[in-house]
Protein backbone atom coordinates (compact mmCIF):
# COMPACT_ATOMS: atom_id res chain seq x y z
CA UNK A 1 0.00 0.00 0.00
CA UNK A 2 1.08 3.06 -0.75
CA UNK A 3 0.43 6.89 -0.15
CA UNK A 4 1.50 9.72 -2.87
CA UNK A 5 0.89 13.36 -2.20
CA UNK A 6 0.88 16.02 -5.21
CA UNK A 7 -0.52 18.77 -6.72
CA UNK A 8 0.20 21.07 -10.05
CA UNK A 9 -0.91 24.43 -10.93
CA UNK A 10 -2.81 24.73 -14.50
CA UNK A 11 -5.26 26.19 -16.19
CA UNK A 12 -8.15 23.71 -15.91
CA UNK A 13 -11.53 24.83 -18.21
CA UNK A 14 -14.09 22.82 -16.34
CA UNK A 15 -13.18 21.17 -13.29
CA UNK A 16 -16.55 20.04 -12.51
CA UNK A 17 -16.18 17.47 -15.79
CA UNK A 18 -12.78 16.76 -14.64
CA UNK A 19 -13.99 16.07 -11.33
CA UNK A 20 -16.55 13.59 -12.67
CA UNK A 21 -14.13 11.59 -14.41
CA UNK A 22 -11.17 11.17 -11.84
CA UNK A 23 -14.04 10.24 -9.79
CA UNK A 24 -14.88 7.11 -11.76
CA UNK A 25 -11.36 6.20 -12.77
CA UNK A 26 -9.85 6.31 -9.58
CA UNK A 27 -12.95 4.27 -8.17
CA UNK A 28 -12.45 1.85 -10.68
CA UNK A 29 -9.11 1.46 -10.27
CA UNK A 30 -9.27 0.93 -6.01
CA UNK A 31 -7.65 3.77 -5.20
CA UNK A 32 -8.50 6.07 -2.15
CA UNK A 33 -8.04 9.51 -0.75
CA UNK A 34 -9.06 13.03 -1.22
CA UNK A 35 -7.96 14.98 -4.65
CA UNK A 36 -9.22 19.25 -4.94
CA UNK A 37 -9.44 20.51 -8.64
CA UNK A 38 -10.32 23.98 -9.12
CA UNK A 39 -9.76 26.52 -12.00
CA UNK A 40 -6.17 26.89 -11.15
CA UNK A 41 -5.44 23.03 -11.02
CA UNK A 42 -4.96 19.49 -8.78
CA UNK A 43 -4.13 19.26 -4.81
CA UNK A 44 -4.74 15.92 -3.55
CA UNK A 45 -3.04 12.40 -1.22
CA UNK A 46 -4.41 9.24 -2.51
CA UNK A 47 -3.50 5.61 -1.42
CA UNK A 48 -3.34 2.29 -2.84
CA UNK A 49 -0.88 -0.14 -4.96
CA UNK A 50 1.65 2.04 -7.14
CA UNK A 51 0.65 0.35 -10.18
CA UNK A 52 -3.17 2.03 -9.71
CA UNK A 53 -1.45 5.38 -8.29
CA UNK A 54 0.27 5.86 -11.49
CA UNK A 55 -2.74 4.74 -13.81
CA UNK A 56 -4.32 7.50 -11.74
CA UNK A 57 -1.00 9.86 -12.79
CA UNK A 58 -1.42 9.14 -16.19
CA UNK A 59 -5.13 9.25 -16.74
CA UNK A 60 -4.70 12.61 -15.67
CA UNK A 61 -1.86 13.38 -17.98
CA UNK A 62 -3.79 12.43 -21.00
CA UNK A 63 -6.81 14.02 -19.90
CA UNK A 64 -4.85 17.53 -19.27
CA UNK A 65 -2.03 17.12 -21.94
CA UNK A 66 0.37 17.22 -19.31
CA UNK A 67 4.49 17.78 -20.88
CA UNK A 68 5.44 16.93 -17.95
CA UNK A 69 4.50 14.02 -15.69
CA UNK A 70 3.03 14.73 -12.44
CA UNK A 71 5.85 14.54 -9.26
CA UNK A 72 4.68 12.66 -6.42
CA UNK A 73 5.71 12.07 -2.64
CA UNK A 74 5.33 8.85 -2.44
CA UNK A 75 5.38 6.80 1.14
CA UNK A 76 5.02 3.24 1.90
CA UNK A 77 2.16 2.79 4.57
CA UNK A 78 0.94 -0.44 6.01
CA UNK A 79 -2.76 0.04 5.88
CA UNK A 80 -4.93 2.40 3.83
CA UNK A 81 -5.33 6.05 5.72
CA UNK A 82 -8.28 6.47 3.69
CA UNK A 83 -11.59 4.78 4.22
CA UNK A 84 -12.89 6.35 0.47
CA UNK A 85 -11.91 8.48 -2.49
CA UNK A 86 -13.14 11.78 -2.98
CA UNK A 87 -12.72 14.20 -5.66
CA UNK A 88 -14.08 17.49 -4.81
CA UNK A 89 -14.44 21.17 -6.80
CA UNK A 90 -12.92 23.98 -4.75
CA UNK A 91 -12.07 27.80 -5.71
CA UNK A 92 -8.84 27.18 -4.59
CA UNK A 93 -6.82 24.27 -4.43
CA UNK A 94 -4.48 25.85 -1.30
CA UNK A 95 -6.59 28.29 0.44
CA UNK A 96 -4.95 31.75 -0.06
CA UNK A 97 -8.72 33.88 -0.36
CA UNK A 98 -7.01 34.63 -3.83
CA UNK A 99 -7.81 32.44 -7.04
CA UNK A 100 -6.64 35.77 -8.72
CA UNK A 101 -3.05 34.38 -7.89
CA UNK A 102 -2.31 32.14 -10.51
CA UNK A 103 1.73 30.58 -9.93
CA UNK A 104 1.65 28.59 -13.24
CA UNK A 105 1.59 32.10 -15.06
CA UNK A 106 3.94 34.32 -12.54
CA UNK A 107 5.49 32.35 -9.48
CA UNK A 108 8.62 33.30 -7.78
CA UNK A 109 12.43 31.11 -8.48
CA UNK A 110 12.53 27.11 -7.46
CA UNK A 111 15.44 26.50 -5.42
CA UNK A 112 16.35 23.15 -5.07
CA UNK A 113 17.65 21.53 -1.67
CA UNK A 114 21.30 21.42 -2.49
CA UNK A 115 21.16 25.50 -3.05
CA UNK A 116 19.16 26.40 -0.28
CA UNK A 117 21.90 26.78 2.34
CA UNK A 118 23.54 29.13 0.51
CA UNK A 119 20.29 31.26 -0.28
CA UNK A 120 19.18 31.51 3.53
CA UNK A 121 22.53 32.10 4.97
CA UNK A 122 23.03 35.20 3.15
CA UNK A 123 22.29 38.03 5.21
CA UNK A 124 20.75 40.29 2.82
CA UNK A 125 18.06 37.68 2.24
CA UNK A 126 14.63 37.94 4.53
CA UNK A 127 13.79 34.53 5.17
CA UNK A 128 9.50 33.79 5.43
CA UNK A 129 8.21 30.47 7.04
CA UNK A 130 4.85 30.06 5.10
CA UNK A 131 3.14 28.33 7.55
CA UNK A 132 0.72 28.84 10.19
CA UNK A 133 1.83 29.39 13.19
CA UNK A 134 1.52 26.45 15.36
CA UNK A 135 3.70 24.54 12.82
CA UNK A 136 6.56 26.89 13.07
CA UNK A 137 6.14 26.26 16.61
CA UNK A 138 7.08 22.63 16.15
CA UNK A 139 10.08 23.55 13.75
CA UNK A 140 11.85 25.76 11.30
CA UNK A 141 14.85 27.16 9.81
CA UNK A 142 17.17 29.73 11.50
CA UNK A 143 16.10 33.24 10.82
CA UNK A 144 12.75 32.63 9.75
CA UNK A 145 10.11 34.96 10.03
CA UNK A 146 6.69 33.71 11.73
CA UNK A 147 4.09 35.18 10.03
CA UNK A 148 2.08 34.19 13.39
CA UNK A 149 -1.03 33.07 10.76
CA UNK A 150 -3.74 30.42 12.19
CA UNK A 151 -4.47 29.52 8.54
CA UNK A 152 -3.44 30.42 5.19
CA UNK A 153 -6.11 32.83 4.42
CA UNK A 154 -4.09 35.50 7.05
CA UNK A 155 -1.09 35.77 4.51
CA UNK A 156 -1.93 38.44 2.34
CA UNK A 157 -2.13 40.37 5.08
CA UNK A 158 0.90 39.88 6.50
CA UNK A 159 1.85 40.13 3.07
CA UNK A 160 1.09 43.65 2.39
CA UNK A 161 2.49 45.10 5.69
CA UNK A 162 6.09 43.26 4.75
CA UNK A 163 5.91 44.75 1.12
CA UNK A 164 5.50 48.25 2.68
CA UNK A 165 8.72 47.85 4.35
CA UNK A 166 11.09 45.38 2.42
CA UNK A 167 10.00 45.24 -1.07
CA UNK A 168 13.64 46.07 -2.13
CA UNK A 169 15.15 42.80 0.38
CA UNK A 170 15.58 39.49 -2.01
CA UNK A 171 13.05 36.92 -0.54
CA UNK A 172 13.37 33.12 0.44
CA UNK A 173 10.39 31.50 1.31
CA UNK A 174 8.86 27.76 2.25
CA UNK A 175 6.19 25.24 3.31
CA UNK A 176 5.91 22.19 4.49
CA UNK A 177 5.40 20.50 0.61
CA UNK A 178 6.13 23.40 -1.72
CA UNK A 179 2.23 24.23 -2.48
CA UNK A 180 2.00 27.08 -0.10
CA UNK A 181 5.05 29.07 -0.80
CA UNK A 182 4.49 28.48 -4.70
CA UNK A 183 1.25 30.54 -4.29
CA UNK A 184 2.99 32.86 -1.51
CA UNK A 185 5.73 33.61 -4.20
CA UNK A 186 3.51 34.88 -6.88
CA UNK A 187 1.89 36.55 -4.24
CA UNK A 188 4.44 38.71 -3.15
CA UNK A 189 5.94 39.75 -7.35
CA UNK A 190 2.41 40.74 -7.63
CA UNK A 191 3.04 43.32 -4.59
CA UNK A 192 6.17 44.60 -5.89
CA UNK A 193 8.80 42.16 -4.48
CA UNK A 194 11.25 41.71 -7.74
CA UNK A 195 13.39 38.83 -6.09
CA UNK A 196 11.92 35.92 -4.95
CA UNK A 197 12.48 32.08 -4.18
CA UNK A 198 10.89 29.19 -2.82
CA UNK A 199 12.16 25.60 -1.67
CA UNK A 200 11.02 23.79 -4.61
CA UNK A 201 9.83 20.51 -2.96
CA UNK A 202 9.39 22.27 0.64
CA UNK A 203 10.72 21.07 4.02
CA UNK A 204 10.19 17.60 3.31
CA UNK A 205 11.93 17.34 -0.10
CA UNK A 206 15.31 18.95 1.94
CA UNK A 207 14.62 16.44 4.61
CA UNK A 208 14.73 14.04 2.38
CA UNK A 209 18.03 14.98 0.39
CA UNK A 210 20.14 17.13 2.88
CA UNK A 211 22.98 15.05 4.58
CA UNK A 212 22.84 15.43 8.27
CA UNK A 213 25.74 17.17 8.47
CA UNK A 214 24.34 20.31 6.09
CA UNK A 215 20.95 19.85 7.32
CA UNK A 216 19.79 23.22 8.64
CA UNK A 217 16.27 22.54 9.97
CA UNK A 218 15.74 23.07 13.18
CA UNK A 219 13.22 21.26 15.86
CA UNK A 220 10.78 18.70 13.81
CA UNK A 221 7.94 19.39 10.95
CA UNK A 222 4.42 19.22 11.53
CA UNK A 223 2.39 17.16 9.37
CA UNK A 224 -0.95 16.40 8.40
CA UNK A 225 -1.09 13.15 8.97
CA UNK A 226 -1.39 10.33 12.27
CA UNK A 227 2.34 11.11 12.48
CA UNK A 228 1.62 14.83 13.91
CA UNK A 229 5.41 15.63 13.12
CA UNK A 230 8.38 13.89 11.72
CA UNK A 231 12.03 14.62 12.48
CA UNK A 232 15.26 15.61 10.46
CA UNK A 233 14.97 11.44 9.43
CA UNK A 234 11.45 12.00 8.45
CA UNK A 235 10.71 9.43 11.40
CA UNK A 236 8.01 10.45 13.62
CA UNK A 237 8.63 12.41 16.08
CA UNK A 238 7.75 13.57 19.80
CA UNK A 239 4.35 15.34 19.01
CA UNK A 240 0.89 14.26 19.42
CA UNK A 241 -2.07 16.44 18.43
CA UNK A 242 -5.25 17.65 20.29
CA UNK A 243 -8.29 16.11 19.30
CA UNK A 244 -10.25 19.26 19.88
CA UNK A 245 -8.33 21.82 18.55
CA UNK A 246 -5.91 19.86 16.45
CA UNK A 247 -2.72 21.71 17.38
CA UNK A 248 0.65 19.65 17.96
CA UNK A 249 1.35 19.17 21.28
CA UNK A 250 4.91 18.52 22.81
CA UNK A 251 5.84 16.98 26.03
CA UNK A 252 5.62 20.18 27.91
CA UNK A 253 2.00 20.64 26.88
CA UNK A 254 0.95 16.70 27.63
CA UNK A 255 2.08 17.82 31.55
CA UNK A 256 0.14 21.14 31.59
CA UNK A 257 -3.30 20.77 34.10
CA UNK A 258 -4.92 21.87 30.98
CA UNK A 259 -4.25 18.94 29.12
CA UNK A 260 -7.25 16.45 28.96
CA UNK A 261 -6.67 13.47 26.46
CA UNK A 262 -9.04 13.85 23.93
CA UNK A 263 -10.98 16.70 25.46
CA UNK A 264 -8.47 19.84 26.00
CA UNK A 265 -5.48 21.45 25.47
CA UNK A 266 -3.37 24.47 27.31
CA UNK A 267 -4.03 26.06 23.68
CA UNK A 268 -7.84 25.47 23.38
CA UNK A 269 -9.12 24.60 27.13
CA UNK A 270 -10.51 28.81 27.38
CA UNK A 271 -12.35 28.20 24.11
CA UNK A 272 -14.19 24.33 24.87
CA UNK A 273 -17.57 24.77 26.62
CA UNK A 274 -18.69 22.21 29.02
CA UNK A 275 -21.57 20.87 26.51
CA UNK A 276 -18.47 20.37 23.48
CA UNK A 277 -15.77 19.09 26.69
CA UNK A 278 -18.80 16.73 27.80
CA UNK A 279 -18.89 15.30 23.96
CA UNK A 280 -15.68 14.79 23.80
CA UNK A 281 -15.20 13.22 26.86
CA UNK A 282 -17.94 10.30 25.93
CA UNK A 283 -16.19 10.23 22.42
CA UNK A 284 -12.56 9.72 24.53
CA UNK A 285 -14.16 6.88 26.40
CA UNK A 286 -15.59 5.11 23.10
CA UNK A 287 -12.64 5.07 21.71
CA UNK A 288 -10.55 3.68 24.87
CA UNK A 289 -13.45 1.01 24.97
CA UNK A 290 -13.06 0.63 21.43
CA UNK A 291 -9.31 0.11 21.36
CA UNK A 292 -9.83 -2.57 24.29
CA UNK A 293 -11.62 -4.97 22.47
CA UNK A 294 -9.09 -4.53 19.28
CA UNK A 295 -11.46 -2.20 17.33
CA UNK A 296 -10.89 1.08 15.51
CA UNK A 297 -14.14 3.76 16.83
CA UNK A 298 -16.23 5.03 14.04
CA UNK A 299 -15.05 8.38 14.13
CA UNK A 300 -10.87 7.56 15.11
CA UNK A 301 -8.44 9.11 12.78
CA UNK A 302 -6.30 6.32 10.91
Amino acid sequence: MMVASFYRFLDLADPNAFRDHLQAFCDAHDVLGTILVAAEGFNGTICGPEESIRDVFSWMGRRLGLDTPIEARWTDAGEAPFRRMRVRVKKEIVTLGRPDILPHRKTGTYVPPEEWNALIENPDVLLVDTRNHYEVEVGTFPRAIDPGTDSFRQFPEFARQLAETSKDRPLAMFCTGGIRCEKATALMLELGFEEVYHLQGGILKYLQEMPEDQNRWQGECFVFDTRVAVDKDLAEGGYVQCHACRRPLSAEDLQSPDYREGVSCPHCVKEIDEERAARLEERRKQVALAEQRGDRHIGQKL
